[in-house]
């Protein structure tokens, strides 16, 4: 997607806004910053698009308003602003819980506004070129939604540093960004003792390569292979078909837990791309299992990774995700206590929360998701990390792609 720099809009378009603006939102609870009519604005018809996927036409159909996002705003003010119902605010909520976009929003993200007659036609949320996701109304009360997922093209760099001091210090000096340092530090846990056994001279190499669609970084990034350096080892670990490896091909990652407690309770509810609310009566994707497990029964991080959300939400209720490595992510809903935060490191088994009821549910339970590269599966069926090492009929890829990333990192 290329969004052109749009007119201004001020005043002059009539809207009325309030004296104070700040109400119970969803992307913050921080008071407003700035003006909200001075981060408005208009996209000319020619210029703003809307692409549905990789190499599809495009809606050539301009928003009517797109707004970008500011720290302090809330989601309540915005649609306020725009004299846009709050109840269709809720019920595009009512949707996103499918999807949880909504509470990814950050500042510099995108909200684009398709009204009809002052109603809600279509709400896109756009963060950046590669990813999109888009909800449109299909009835009086209902919206659906669609993400956008765009491959682009991956650029690699060598990022390369000596430790004299925390590797964290290093690793942020040489250009990783604090996540990148998380991932690293999690993938070799077993490995070795970042805070004990580094050494003032230790070197480090990490390949990372960067997403560009249409020539314009998206600010994502995944680590191909990196290499420390310590005394008299080396310590490696490789990309390959999502999964992390050593330089002998064996896997770093330690195996994945099927279930998220310590013992197993009755299904409530499958996965099912089709399913039939018991609420609304609406058919909602449902996106991950239901275990019927009473208030406080404790919640267990499936896999080593890193907490990146701990949030409310009017439907999911109090939920937790968890990054596992590159490619699969976690998530844990109605919860009635976290006992992590956001950016902590978690282990296989590890508690981290207490199941409940909050949100909007028929009964206490746990909804669980598992997400593959973007994309919720089955947790119960789908493939997850075994631990084990590269097979033999894909022994001669991983030695050519370990190959190729090492002689990068030699000519530095």
């Amino acid at each position: 997607m290329k969004i052109t720099k749009p007119k201004r809009l001020l005043l002059a378009l009539g809207i009325a806004v309030p004296a104070s603006l700040v109400a119970a939102g969803l992307l913050s609870y921080q008071p407003l910053s700035a003006p909200l009519e001075l981060r408005l604005s208009v996209p000319e018809a020619t210029d703003f698009s809307s692409v549905a996927a990789e190499g599809e036409m495009q809606d050539l159909e301009p928003a009517d308003f797109v707004y970008t996002i500011e720290p302090g705003d809330t989601l309540s003010t915005i649609f306020e602003l725009l004299g846009v119902p709050q109840k269709h605010m809720y019920q595009v909520l009512e949707s996103d819980v499918s999807i949880l976009a909504l509470d990814t929003l950050k500042p510099g993200d995108q909200l684009a506004f398709w009204l009809n007659g002052g109603a809600l036609s279509k709400l896109e949320l756009i963060f950046s070129p590669a990813h999109q996701v888009v909800f449109s109304r299909v009835g009086d009360e209902t919206f659906e939604y669609h993400e956008n997922l765009v491959e682009g093209e991956w650029k690699e760099e060598l990022i390369a540093g000596e430790i004299n001091g925390s590797f964290y210090v290093a690793a942020k000096s040489a250009g990783l960004n604090a996540l990148e340092v998380q991932r690293i530090s999690n993938l070799l846990q077993d490995k070795i003792n970042f805070r004990r056994d580094l050494r003032a001279g230790d070197l480090f190499q990490v390949v990372r390569a960067e997403q560009f669609v249409n020539g314009e970084p998206t600010g994502n990034s995944r680590l191909e292979g990196l290499r420390i350096i310590n005394r008299a080892r080396e310590l490696t670990a490789f990309m390959f078909d999502g999964h992390y490896y050593d330089l002998n091909g064996e896997s770093l990652a330690r195996a994945f837990m099927r279930y998220p407690t310590e013992r197993k309770f009755r299904l409530s509810s499958h996965f099912n791309p089709n399913r039939k609310h018991p609420v609304t009566g609406r058919v909602r994707p449902h996106n991950g299992t239901d275990f019927a497990t009473p208030i406080g029964t404790p919640i267990l991080a499936t896999g080593d990774g890193v907490v990146t959300r701990v949030q409310n939400h009017p439907y999911a209720g109090l939920y937790i995700v968890i990054e596992h490595g590159q490619k699969y992510r976690t998530r844990y809903l109605h919860l009635s206590k976290s006992l992590v935060s956001k950016g902590q490191t978690v282990s296989r088994g590890q508690k981290i929360a207490l199941s409940g009821n909050s949100g909007r549910s028929t009964g206490a339970h746990l909804h669980y998701e598992l997400h593959i590269s973007g994309r919720p599966v089955d947790a119960m069926r789908a493939p997850i990390p075994v631990a084990e090492a590269v097979g033999d009929k894909d022994r001669v890829a991983f030695n050519e792609l370990r190959n190729r990333i090492l002689a990068q990192m030699e000519e530095s």
